[in-house]
């Protein structure tokens, strides 16, 4: 599949796409005769992976890391789960912590409701 139509796929911008192949996040991925990329089935699961990562609040370093890790094969298993250890719990405090955000920004918008119904009554009242 050419760039253009994993960047249409994965909503990402073709730039993007390149930028995660320089810095390793995405193997360097085959070209056709003409010099084009040509991504295969894996590399669209690796740009899906790390799509869903980024969406998810994972620094690009730790990516870059654990997108190392993986090149490296099955020796690396053990550190490659630790880190995604790590990021899911940092991930379930940041999902804790937006829960309370969202919770606050309910409560305030129920207050302004109830007053703004408070206020109509009144208006009404004076008519």
């Amino acid at each position: 599949m050419k760039i253009q139509e994993v960047s249409e796929k994965f909503e990402i911008s073709t730039d993007t796409l390149r930028y995660y192949e320089r810095i390793g996040l995405i193997p360097t991925v085959n070209r056709t005769e003409s010099g084009i990329r040509d991504y295969t089935e894996e590399d669209m699961r690796r740009v899906d992976f790390v799509k869903c990562m980024r969406s998810a609040g994972l620094p690009i370093e730790v990516l870059i890391d654990y997108m190392a890790l993986v090149q490296k094969g099955d020796s690396t298993i053990a550190t490659r789960k630790e880190i995604l250890l790590e990021q899911r719990e940092q991930l379930t405090a940041r999902i804790e912590e937006m829960q309370k955000t969202l919770e606050i920004l309910n409560y305030k918008i129920q207050v302004y409701e109830s007053k703004m119904v408070e206020t109509e009554k009144k208006i009404k009242g004076t008519e």
